[in-house]
């Protein structure tokens, strides 16, 4: 016969390392990130929220006026990106915040170009899932994010136009995977 103390402690051990074994799995799927999910983040400039508070961001409905058919929608002015598939049961596949650089394409339809899947930016800084989609003036203008997650920073001639686009990098990454070249992109005031 089995001492009761014997089968208690049996039973403590087993449970705390099926508990350890969670909380292990539990922290590396918290350090995972989807990588295509489609997201709604907050402005690369805006203050970071307090560890203990969830941030409430409002996406901004798809303007009218935005175009048709599968497209990237940017708008200058509010510095939002719409990813839009009009033959998805959801349409909208993802919208998110940008960081402009310090000159904004002029509004118009676009078309994707050129792709990097990592380069140099013109602020020097490094950077990732690179679509380009307007030159003008000499300044070239795409979407990207900086590898180390930094949103844009200056250049270092404060006269010099950059036309670097930034996101977070796993909304980089949805943008990415959603405009390959010759994707239309629709830029609004």
């Amino acid at each position: 016969m089995s001492r009761p103390g014997v089968v208690v402690t049996g039973l403590t051990v087993a449970a705390l390392a099926a508990v350890g074994l969670l909380a292990f799995q539990a922290n590396g799927a918290a350090s995972r990130t989807p990588v295509a999910k489609p997201s709604v983040t907050a402005p690369a400039s805006s203050a970071a929220p307090s560890p203990s508070a969830s941030p409430t961001v409002t996406v901004p409905p798809l303007p009218s006026g935005s175009g048709t058919g599968r497209r990237v929608v940017y708008s200058a002015g509010s510095h939002w990106v719409w990813l839009v598939d009009p033959k998805k049961p959801t349409p909208l596949q993802a919208a998110f915040a940008v960081t402009p650089g310090t000159a904004e394409p002029a509004p118009g339809s676009y078309t994707v170009y050129s792709r990097s899947a990592t380069a140099t930016g013109t602020d020097g800084a490094q950077i990732e899932h690179v679509v380009r989609f307007a030159q003008q003036s000499g300044v070239v203008f795409g979407f990207s994010a900086a590898v180390d997650g930094a949103s844009a920073s200056p250049p270092a001639d404060p006269k010099a136009k950059t036309g670097g686009i930034r996101s977070s990098r796993a909304d980089s990454q949805s943008l990415w995977d959603f405009a390959p070249n010759g994707t239309k992109v629709v830029v609004i005031p």
